[in-house]
């Protein structure tokens, strides 16, 4: 698969490390010197863009009036952004959180941080656009008001199979497809799995997170545990209940965006899944439950 990025930024010298540490067959990149001229790339025709490497602070148009006109743009609204800047302040950051910016980094940085979190965006992407075309292309689940339908799931590519076949009972398929499969691919790997956040950072930064999630799920012990998501449907909504067999874990940390972790190349998911995706998530117990709701989709 090949990726588009753009870079911004209006430092020639670091426009051309960050070519340099991009430097793979399977990236794609275009240079804009600012945010006047990134947009301008971003309006022509045809323009595809799978990940933005934003600076902050430029000249012309900033990071942030570029960051809000993309976000406001239904083209380009999911397009992940990775805001690059020296400028690391807790605000400065909740700010840029705020407006859609969920992957960052702080200047200078190294070559394995930056990969780490182009890698996990990209990931991201690949994941949420294969749970959408899903969504689009299937014949659609379907169920009658006041019933409910019970499904397991095992594997990684179960959760993703059916966070696209579930993907078109809302009304934004890429949105709930992004949220399902956020919340079902948690259920297996730091439910069932018992991968912590800190070794998921560690196998991100790695490239070693896949080869884990396998040898995992073929343990005689931790591969025998199942996940299972229960959908209910009401007059104008879906509840999706989704349960792990899983020790649980510190659930409350991870609702919102947190400013300390947003350098991480991982845990964003589930606020992003409660911001983007559903009407209502709320984890119980142990964290081992999490039932989310999204308004049905008219033809659903």
């Amino acid at each position: 698969m090949t990726w588009h990025i753009l870079v911004v930024d209006d430092e020639p010298l670091n426009r051309e490390i960050i070519g340099e540490y991009l430097d793979d067959p399977a990236y794609v990149l275009t240079m804009a010197k600012d945010g006047q001229d990134a947009w301008e790339q971003l309006s022509l025709a045809g323009t595809r863009c799978d990940l933005i490497v934003l600076d902050r602070m430029m000249p012309r148009m900033g990071g942030m009036e570029l960051l809000q006109r993309v976000k406001a743009d239904a083209r380009f609204s999911h397009v992940p952004v990775l805001m690059q800047t020296a400028a690391s302040s807790s605000e400065q950051v909740s700010e840029g959180i705020a407006a859609g910016a969920y992957y960052y980094l702080t200047k200078p940085y190294n070559p394995g941080a930056l990969l780490a979190v182009v890698h996990a965006a990209l990931d991201d992407v690949r994941d949420q656009r294969a749970a959408a075309d899903a969504g689009k292309a299937g014949t659609g689940f379907s169920l009658a008001v006041g019933d409910e339908r019970v499904i397991v799931f095992h594997t990684l590519d179960e959760a993703h199979h059916l966070a696209g076949e579930l993907a078109n009972l809302g009304a934004d398929v890429s949105a709930l497809a992004m949220g399902l499969t956020e919340l079902l691919v948690n259920a297996i790997e730091h439910g069932n799995l018992g991968i912590t956040y800190a070794e998921k950072k560690h196998l991100r930064q790695n490239d070693g997170w896949e080869d884990e999630v396998n040898r995992r799920l073929a343990s005689a012990d931790l591969g025998a545990r199942r996940a299972r998501i229960t959908i209910a449907r009401q007059p104008e909504s879906f509840t999706f209940t989704i349960e792990d067999e899983g020790a649980g874990f510190d659930w409350q940390r991870y609702l919102e965006f947190d400013p300390e972790r947003v350098y991480d190349p991982n845990g964003r998911g589930i606020a992003m899944a409660k911001r983007v995706a559903f009407g209502t998530l709320e984890y119980h117990g142990r964290g081992n439950v999490v039932v989310a709701t999204v308004s049905a989709s008219p033809t659903a």
